[in-house]
């Protein structure tokens, strides 16, 4: 039997975006946090590099500013970028507040009273500015703020909660556009529960897994997007997909991503025959922005018929490794490699997604009680290409400003009252899964295929032939059958894949991640590639 929920804030996603504003909310409030798998599925407990921020006395905020526009292809809008390393130290504190365990500078000359924690250097960078622990930042961030959450018995935290839809007055039939809250599949009992909310935040992370390698874990789906999309929300910049460069290469490593702190502290790239080749496609080599060396290496791969290159940091001294880098140095020795005297195998793998739902500096999407923060937002932050660290910044950034936005509103907000059930009357249990599977696989290799890191129109217009499809075949699959995570994912990933398509199609140019042969030059003046969905336009 399904049920009916109640609560003053549904926050789709754990992550470190949805946490941060749970725990920013006042303590009276009804808050729950739902995940679609365990709790620490989500991409944030991956992160391994740290989090960017103005820590240091001889770094300004103007300088990582300026860094920022300068990884972004002049797609970044100052203003969100500006906000965002603004509040950088802010939300570094609230972290250290919260008892994020970051590691110390160790360093003998550390002067007394000076900024207490290491800070190393990434991609794109002028200034160390990067905090971190040891290379597992996300996993000490997460772990510190479920910590916390679980502490606050105002946070409901549901495990195996897949979010179906959302509720939308317009959904319906009433006058308005205003969210009321989701339909959620609840895989414990396989029922599509009822979560009315004053608020919904949408928290739930990129979509990397469109693609047939990536960093990502298995729910990065694209679901936050696609349901703002089919609730009314404009999307910006889907045809930027990051793609990181140095994901570890080896049949049974599935998705291990190698910081890119590795580069920062001195790591280079190499070809099989120990050739460094960064030099000859940026005077920075190896700490170039992310879709430069990417695409260097897809280069070199193509040029020369290889499966991978090598990142070696081998040459700096095996305690440095260990200390600085355990959590690479274990799961590389796992498989065979020693990084203290070997090099790494490693190939480029889609990584992280610039665009996403459009947000204002308060995480407020067009649709009225809808919020989104996170990876799932396009803010202006990122602009062409995301700078190495910057995203978990907004996290933190953009989910305490959402919660200060939702607290002035209370007074303002009532309770929707009880909202219909979701309606199972007439669909069946289904006895195609296979058809899941094989749309699955189908969508992520034409992806990786023709909208990967270098495209031509050709590539994209068969690509959009074959998603168009693919939506038609999960539309009757999805009306006439009950819905499962696989079949709700699969559906949110090929809308999602429509709108990066569409968006590729539309810029005639190359510009940061986006590189197209048919356009291989940057147009004089930068444009948002923007999509109104269809309620917009009735």
């Amino acid at each position: 039997m399904s049920q009916q929920y109640q609560h003053d804030v549904l926050v789709i996603g754990s992550g470190a975006a949805g946490l941060s504003l749970a725990l920013t909310l006042p303590g009276h409030l009804r808050i729950a946090v739902l995940s679609k798998g365990d709790l620490a599925n989500g991409s944030t407990f991956w992160a391994q590099g740290g989090v960017a921020a103005v820590l240091d006395d001889a770094d300004t905020v103007q300088s990582h500013v300026e860094d920022t526009l300068n990884a972004g292809g002049g797609l970044c809008h100052e203003d969100a970028v500006r906000f965002t390393v603004e509040h950088s130290r802010e939300a570094i504190q609230w972290l250290i507040d919260q008892g994020v365990p970051f590691t110390r500078d160790d360093d003998p000359d550390h002067e007394e009273g000076s900024f207490e924690f290491h800070l190393t250097r990434e991609g794109g960078h002028s200034h160390r500015r990067i905090i971190h622990a040891a290379d597992a930042t996300g996993a000490a961030i997460f772990k510190t703020l479920l910590a916390q959450a679980r502490l606050r018995p105002n946070i409901e935290l549901l495990e195996q909660r897949v979010a179906v839809d959302l509720i939308t007055e317009r959904r319906l039939g009433l006058t308005g556009d205003r969210c009321l809250g989701a339909y959620v599949l609840n895989r414990n009992t396989g029922e599509v529960d009822t979560f009315g909310a004053r608020f919904t935040v949408l928290a739930t992370g990129g979509a990397a897994k469109v693609y047939l390698y990536t960093s990502n874990p298995d729910g990065a789906c694209g679901d936050g997007i696609a349901m703002a999309w089919r609730a009314g929300c404009r999307v910006a910049n889907l045809e930027f997909n990051q793609f990181h460069p140095t994901c570890l290469y080896h049949p049974q490593a599935k998705s291990f991503l190698v910081t890119e702190a590795l580069r920062g502290e001195g790591a280079v790239l190499k070809l099989p025959n120990g050739e460094r080749f960064m030099p000859r496609f940026d005077p920075r080599a190896e700490l170039a922005p992310r879709d430069i060396v990417a695409r260097a290496i897809d280069h070199e791969m193509k040029r020369l018929g290889i499966d991978c290159v090598y990142l070696d940091i081998s040459h700096k001294p095996a305690e440095f490794i260990t200390t600085h880098f355990p959590t690479v140095y274990e799961r590389c020795l796992a498989f065979g490699i020693d990084i203290t005297r070997q090099s790494i195998p490693v190939v480029p793998a889609a990584h992280y997604t610039c665009g996403g739902v459009m947000v204002d500096e308060q995480g407020r999407t067009d649709v009225p009680g809808l919020y989104a923060i996170g990876e799932t937002t396009f803010t202006g932050l990122h602009g062409a290409n995301r700078m190495a660290s910057n995203s978990l910044l907004e996290c933190f950034v953009y989910g305490r400003s959402a919660a200060a936005h939702i607290v002035g509103l209370l007074p303002h907000i009532a309770m929707p009252e009880a909202l219909p059930h979701w309606d199972a009357s007439q669909v069946t249990d289904s006895d195609e899964d296979v058809i899941i599977a094989h749309n699955w696989d189908e969508l992520r290799r034409f992806m990786w295929d023709y909208v990967g890191i270098v495209r031509t129109t050709k590539r994209l217009q068969r690509a959009e032939h074959r998603v168009r499809l693919l939506l038609d075949e999960i539309d009757e699959f999805y009306s006439n059958y009950k819905v499962s995570r696989d079949l709700i994912e699969l559906r949110n990933l090929a809308q999602v894949a429509e709108l990066m398509i569409r968006s590729a199609m539309q810029r005639k140019e190359s510009r940061g991640l986006h590189y197209t042969l048919d356009y291989p030059e940057m147009l004089p003046e930068a444009r948002d590639t923007i999509l109104v969905p269809p309620t917009f336009d009735d």
